[in-house]
């Protein structure tokens, strides 16, 4: 055994010792055996003393050999020297604090407990129980005596009735656990009860008899003695039963109740007595019992501080060895060696901390060479990514969560033709060029978010057009936006001018081509056989019918003229002039088109619902008449067939945060059977349409014109009411043409516009 054992197994007995004795002195408290603390007193006291004595005996030469080793600057020591001293501060501070508190308590605690209150509280419960108990007895007896009297009036010719049938009525009446007939010397004459299976009930007391014949009634309380059964306290009650006949011999009878008190009153009527007997004893002995208290406190609170002092100089020895092998071992991760550390040899948790750190170094040293690889891939990825983004032909733009230009493709450099790169960290309203291009995108960024238009979920995607530069031309841009982790946000464009250009011509040639063939050139032979006939048959003819045929035919040749007119003008459309864009009132000039329409609104088949705050937006006139036209027209026709059909024209506004506008929009939304799933893939191409006599050209020149007003055109399909219990929704869908507006008039040209002055005529018609 080493020297550190055999130290260690010493005070490990001295604190044991000093343990038991403590808990020897509170096992003797807590068992309330105060004659046995009062004889072991003395020599308990003394005891701990010496146990005190040698714990300092023990605690200075332990103290003395660190002073020691501090002395000679012995590694380590100093550590120690702290453990030590944080160990006896948290012994002796708390339990200095615990004693002082607990001698206040203690002092104060067993002076309150003979305070006058307490006392005068017993009384008050003894007397309460006296009271209550009385109050039965008193009650039985008044009971008992009215129960005699009865009997006594029930009594014929002056025999009384002793049926025990009639007693047990009586003992239930009375609740009562024994009723029984009592001859004048006290001799059981019948009885009834718990008692009278097996044995007569027990006879009165002479005394009790004899205050019965004098007071015609008396009762007594038995069984609350000290060593008296919770269950047995009983009330006799004994009544004289007077006599309602003549006897020559008159003979005195009693009626006998008896009554058992409730356990529970018996048990806390005797546990008052005792209480009150114990508080009178203990207030005689108030002195030694303070006495004994603080002297137990004291001589615990010296073991226990004596113990944490001790514990602390043989503890922090333990914990000093492991944690300086922890501090070296700490000291070389930090200067970056994660080679292999020692451990220090215990099963303790020390010993495993040891352990752990060395686990935990080797860990260090496998994720420093993973996380080196993992560097290595990344910048691997990034470089592959970089050469993507490089060699993309569309634009790449990422901005951080500020709104600010983070990654730029050259795609983006060659598209827009700015130096993009050299703005990476800035805005991109801060390009030159780009302001208003900038604020649009950031306008249907924050639209996204706040109120995406249908089939929008993760991205969105819309047209801009753009121009850089006052001498460029102008740029058509599909753009596409989406959200990214962390309030980042991906704009990936790509120039469609040529392409937007390449498709209206195309379309257009091909409206232009089947113009002419469906329509142009059958009119040349019509013309020539109209002319044909007239030759033929004017000669033959004379007077009226000759008049009627030079008539028919020219106005079949009239007609052909104008319809050839017609298909021209309807050809040179394909050539549509720009627009020319003017401050207007977007509701009047949808009033002014709905008025085209009287009879479809007053027979309810047209509603009009527009907005009262609708600011003044910037098109013209003419081409967006045009369109409203075109799709009220579509509207009514899709719920021709429909009894209930309707059709409703509404305008709105979307506002930002601040409360200015950033979109209005015209809604023409019908209950028709929606749109075709082919109709809503290629709705804005030429000759697309359901209608068995139209030409599929109302959408694509609605198109057209929305692009000319870089607004936004949605087509989409209304879910209708589902019908419960249905496998098949057969409810019409009904659908929706969505036109949205972003360019606002200036506020101080507003109310100058000719559809304001409309507008403001109107109301005051009204």
């Amino acid at each position: 055994m080493t020297k550190a054992n055999r130290w260690a197994w010493i005070i490990s007995l001295v604190a044991i010792t000093g343990a038991v004795l403590v808990l020897a002195f509170l096992l003797s408290i807590a068992t309330n055996n105060r004659a046995f603390y009062e004889r072991h007193y003395v020599w308990l006291f003394w005891v701990n003393v010496a146990v005190a004595g040698f714990l300092v005996l023990v605690i200075g030469i332990a103290a003395l050999r660190l002073l020691l080793r501090v002395q000679r600057r012995k590694f380590g020591s100093r550590l120690l020297l702290k453990l030590a001293a944080i160990f006896a501060l948290v012994g002796v501070i708390p339990g200095v604090l615990i004693y002082t508190v607990s001698y206040q308590f203690v002092a104060r605690s067993i002076e309150s407990w003979f305070d006058v209150k307490v006392e005068g509280a017993l009384d008050a419960g003894l007397n309460l129980g006296r009271t209550t108990i009385d109050a039965q007895v008193s009650d039985l007896a008044t009971k008992t005596r009215a129960a005699a009297e009865r009997l006594g009036e029930r009594s014929a010719g002056g025999r009384l009735d002793v049926q025990p049938l009639a007693l047990e009525r009586l003992r239930e009446q009375l609740s009562a656990q024994d009723v029984a007939i009592v001859g004048a010397s006290g001799q059981i004459i019948s009885a009834v009860g718990s008692s009278a299976a097996t044995l007569m009930p027990e006879r009165p007391p002479l005394a009790l008899l004899r205050n019965a014949r004098n007071a015609r009634v008396a009762s007594q309380l038995e069984g609350l003695e000290d060593d008296a059964a919770a269950g047995s306290a009983r009330i006799r009650a004994l009544a004289f039963i007077p006599s309602s006949g003549f006897e020559l011999v008159p003979q005195d009878r009693f009626l006998l109740v008896t009554q058992l008190l409730p356990a529970t009153l018996t048990a806390n009527a005797l546990a008052v007595q005792s209480a009150y007997r114990e508080y009178q004893q203990r207030a005689l002995g108030r002195q030694g019992l303070r006495k004994m208290y603080i002297g137990t406190l004291t001589l615990t609170l010296i073991l226990a501080v004596f113990g944490a002092l001790l514990l602390a100089v043989t503890l922090s020895n333990q914990l000093a060895r492991p944690l300086l092998l922890l501090a070296e071992g700490v000291r070389q991760v930090a200067q970056g060696d994660l080679s292999a550390k020692p451990v220090f040899a215990s099963r303790d948790e020390l010993g495993g901390l040891t352990r752990s750190f060395a686990d935990m170094t080797g860990q260090l040293s496998e994720a420093r060479a993973l996380v080196q690889k993992s560097v290595a891939q990344v910048e691997s990825a990034r470089s592959n990514l970089q050469t993507i983004l490089d060699n993309l032909t569309a634009g790449v733009i990422v901005f951080d969560r500020e709104g600010r230009i983070d990654t730029v493709n050259p795609g983006a450099t060659r598209i827009l033709r700015l130096p993009l790169s050299a703005w990476r960290g800035r805005r991109l309203d801060e390009v030159p060029g780009l302001e208003a291009f900038a604020a649009r995108v950031l306008q249907r960024f924050e639209l996204h978010a706040s109120s995406p238009e249908a089939g929008e979920r993760d991205q969105w995607q819309d047209s801009f057009e753009l121009q850089t530069a006052p001498d460029r031309d102008t740029l058509t841009l599909l753009v596409r936006g989406a959200a990214m982790p962390h309030d980042a946000r991906l704009m990936v464009f790509d120039d469609i001018t040529e392409v937007v250009s390449a498709q209206r011509s195309a379309a257009w040639s091909e409206v232009a081509r089947r113009l002419a063939h469906e329509i142009k050139n059958p009119l040349t032979p019509i013309q020539l056989s109209a002319e044909r006939l007239r030759q033929k048959l004017e000669p033959k003819l004379e007077g009226a019918d000759q008049a009627m045929l030079v008539r028919a035919v020219g106005t079949i040749v009239t007609q052909v003229q104008a319809m050839k007119m017609l298909v021209n003008e309807f050809r040179d459309y394909a050539r549509l002039p720009a627009a020319q864009l003017k401050p207007l009132d977007l509701n009047a000039l949808v009033h002014e088109v709905l008025g085209l329409y009287a009879q479809a609104q007053e027979s309810g088949r047209l509603q009009a619902d527009c907005a009262s705050d609708l600011p003044a937006i910037v098109g013209d006139e003419t081409q967006l008449r045009q369109v409203i036209h075109n799709l009220v027209q579509n509207g009514l026709d899709a719920v021709a067939e429909r009894q209930d059909g309707k059709v409703r024209v509404s305008t709105e506004v979307a506002r930002t945060e601040q409360g200015e506008p950033r979109l209005v929009r015209l809604h023409v939304i019908d209950n028709g059977p929606g749109f075709a799933d082919k109709v809503l893939k290629r709705a804005f191409e030429p000759y697309v349409t359901t209608k068995s006599k139209g030409t599929g050209l109302g959408l694509a020149v609605v198109k057209k014109i929305a692009d000319e007003h870089g607004a936004r055109v949605r087509i989409a399909n209304l879910p209708g009411p589902r019908i419960e219990g249905a496998l098949t929704d057969p409810a019409p869908r009904g659908a929706q043409v969505s036109l949205s507006f972003s360019k606002f008039a200036p506020a101080e040209s507003a109310s100058d516009t000719p559809a304001a002055a409309a507008t403001a005529v109107e109301a005051r018609a009204h």
